[in-house]
């Protein structure tokens, strides 16, 4: 199969990286110098998990690809889905499956209410990798977990997800296929809100977040009450999240810190909006308190 990914950040970028390194067919989208370095340079990887490598992966804009995909990874940030509604209804032929890999939870019923014609699953990501460069990728840690599957009502044969998983697991990427992807992107969005949040709020790396102390119980606290929303939801959410988002944070390299934390610090456009005011506001509509949230809010309420 061939893939597509639209957006080559971090995380867009580091997928590319493992699927161009094991030998797949891969594209992938950027724009500006990041772009222009891709072209000429290559793709250079920094990896805990690979090494160091430069790969020639074909590259473009979304507007001059011309290509069919059949699995197109979407991770652009949570305020672009719309921008690339258009790349997606071109490069998708029938059998196309669409996988969106964002930090902020609904975006896989958000993309297929855009292209109704695409078949559009869900998915969430586990790993630390950022832009280090122009071109350049850096994958921090052990952790580099996807997970992938269809929401209810959605057909989509087994035999293609199944086709994914091998490439990706081929890729040394821990690929997993949800048996209940609603609960999985909102999982993530639990841990990658508090996260993130937590990060920018005191401006800290996570190993001040692994440390017991305030900024540790801030974390809680967060965790704790998006866990509460998911329940009031009807989601099935695990009874131990909090502890299941302790036990992530802990496993992450002390240095890292969220990418919507590295955006903040650099004054640009953020997604603070999905990861931290989207869910006050669902809170509120289900009858959540969340008065960890609400505080910390305070300071982003101008971003």
């Amino acid at each position: 199969m061939n893939y597509l990914i639209a957006g080559t950040g971090g995380v867009g970028g580091s997928i590319a990286a493992f699927l161009a390194l094991a030998g797949k067919d891969v594209a992938c989208i950027a724009r500006g110098e990041h772009l222009a370095a891709i072209r000429t340079q290559g793709l250079r990887l920094h990896s805990d998990l690979k090494g160091e490598h430069t790969l020639h992966i074909p590259a473009s804009t979304a507007e001059e690809y011309q290509g069919k995909a059949d699995v197109i990874f979407v991770c652009v940030k949570g305020y672009s889905i719309d921008s690339i509604t258009d790349l997606i209804r071109r490069a998708a032929k029938p059998s196309t499956v669409v996988i969106p890999i964002l930090n902020v939870y609904g975006t896989g019923p958000r993309i297929q209410r855009l292209v109704p014609g695409v078949t559009v699953l869900d998915g969430c990501i586990y790993i630390v990798g950022f832009v280090s460069g122009k071109g350049e990728i850096t994958q921090m840690g052990k952790i580099f977990r996807l997970v992938y599957g269809a929401h209810r009502g959605t057909g989509v044969s087994q035999d293609t997800l199944l086709a994914v998983q091998r490439d990706l697991q081929d890729s040394g990427i821990k690929a997993e296929i949800s048996d209940d992807i609603n609960r999985d992107t909102f999982v993530k969005w639990s841990f990658i809100s508090a996260m993130a949040v937590t990060g920018a709020y005191y401006d800290v790396p996570m190993g001040e977040v692994q440390k017991p102390g305030e900024v540790r119980d801030t974390f809680i606290g967060l965790s704790r009450e998006s866990a509460e929303l998911g329940r009031r939801m009807g989601i099935d959410i695990p009874a131990d999240l909090v502890e299941y988002n302790l036990k992530v944070i802990d496993k992450l390299d002390p240095h890292s810190t969220a990418s919507m934390q590295k955006d903040m610090a650099r004054g640009h456009q953020s997604e603070v909006q999905g990861l931290l005011f989207d869910l006050i506001d669902a809170a509120r509509a289900h009858g959540v308190d969340t008065p960890t949230y609400d505080r910390v809010a305070r300071k982003f309420t101008n971003h």
